[in-house]
């Protein structure tokens, strides 16, 4: 059990608030729900969450309007909620979310003098760090500075900011299943948005069919773009092109099992999880060389890698994995064999330790009040 010690000396659980989305559809909130209770159960750590994303009541639900009132709750919240807990970490995207929910909670955890973990996973740190003016005099106020992968820690250091490296997590009951030679079923599972690029992935599959034309394609997950591309995959005519919504965390894993390709074709991206969701499936992969996807897959080796926005080279990557079934078993069990690293046990592990640590450096012990 983690434990810190009171100023009487009784040992007590470390207390961490980490806030994060609850309601909103994406990574962030899977993970920081999973972790805390990680943290919880195997720990001893008493871990809770504050939701950057409170629903007001519906006569506050005007535009603009509703925005302040979120800031103004959220804000509250934290004021009254930091003094309670030792620590405070921020589930941290970029641009106006890293405004409008990491830096509340940043100034929170300054004005109580507790530490503050910016725990960063937006592929667009790049952008975030060249367009805005306050997001590395801030950083720095940060006790420290935690990526979800090593590109992070390097676009971190072009700026001379350190940063260490606890990555996505994968939920172990994704079921494995061994695949060797493919049946024409591909899949994608990530948010509908234009970051993520899906008129690449259609471009990709309309050339599969053109050679496999019972191909089919599963698009999972949801966004404010599906109406457009629903209409899109219409007006390209693809065939057997299903999109599911947010589907109950149980049945995910039988999406995953039932698929024989997984492709990403994202412009920018951090550590997606599903990407760990499809090697522990035995799923072969298919990305494009985006942000911190190189960093996850070794092209070759553990899935491939295809340009930015290259349809024809993601195609015939799938081809070949139709195929080349020696190909997909080689892969496939690589991929496999690095999913034990980002199990929960690893991960919650590692921000336990990261917690003993902060709590427990001169620095921190002097700058805060940790009673």
């Amino acid at each position: 059990m983690t434990i810190r010690k009171d100023l009487n000396g009784s040992k007590k659980p470390i207390r961490v608030l980490i806030t994060a989305p609850k309601y909103i559809i994406g990574g962030h909130n899977q993970q920081a729900a999973d972790l805390i209770a990680n943290l919880r159960r195997d720990h001893g750590v008493d871990a809770a969450l504050q939701p950057i994303d409170p629903i007001l009541p519906r006569p506050f639900r005007i535009r603009y309007v509703r925005t302040v009132l979120k800031l103004i709750w959220y804000t509250a919240q934290l004021l009254v909620r930091v003094p309670k807990y030792d620590v405070v970490q921020a589930y941290s995207a970029g641009m106006t979310s890293y405004l409008f929910s990491t830096l509340p909670a940043l100034f929170a955890a300054r004005l109580w003098r507790r530490p503050f973990l910016l725990y960063y996973a937006d592929g667009r740190l790049s952008e975030h760090l060249a367009s805005s003016r306050i997001a590395v005099p801030t950083m720095r106020m940060a006790t420290v500075i935690v990526g979800a992968s090593p590109h992070i820690r390097v676009v971190m250091a072009e700026h001379r900011l350190n940063a260490r490296v606890i990555p996505t997590a994968v939920n172990r009951a994704i079921r494995y299943r061994a695949r060797r030679n493919l049946q024409p079923r591909l899949m994608t599972n990530r948010l509908l948005e234009p970051l993520y690029n899906h008129p690449c992935i259609f471009r990709a599959f309309a050339r599969v069919q053109q050679k496999y034309p019972d191909a089919e394609l599963v698009v999972g997950n949801e966004g404010f773009l599906r109406a457009s591309l629903e209409k899109l995959a219409r007006d390209m005519g693809l065939r057997n092109c299903r999109f599911t919504g947010v589907l109950p965390i149980e049945e995910v894993p039988n999406v995953y099992d039932a698929a024989e390709i997984y492709l990403t074709s994202p412009n920018v991206d951090c550590s997606p999880a599903s990407i760990l969701e499809s090697f522990q499936a035995g799923l072969p992969v298919i990305a494009t060389r985006a942000g911190g996807l190189p960093y996850m897959i070794d092209d070759g080796r553990t899935g491939l890698l295809v340009n930015i926005d290259d349809d024809r080279a993601m195609a015939e990557c799938a081809i070949r994995l139709l195929e080349d079934p020696d190909l997909v078993e080689r892969m496939t069990a690589a991929a496999r064999a690095e999913a034990p690293q980002y199990f929960w046990d690893h991960i919650a592990a590692s921000w336990n330790q990261l917690y003993e640590e902060t709590l427990a450096a001169p620095r921190a012990a002097s700058r805060y009040n940790l009673a």
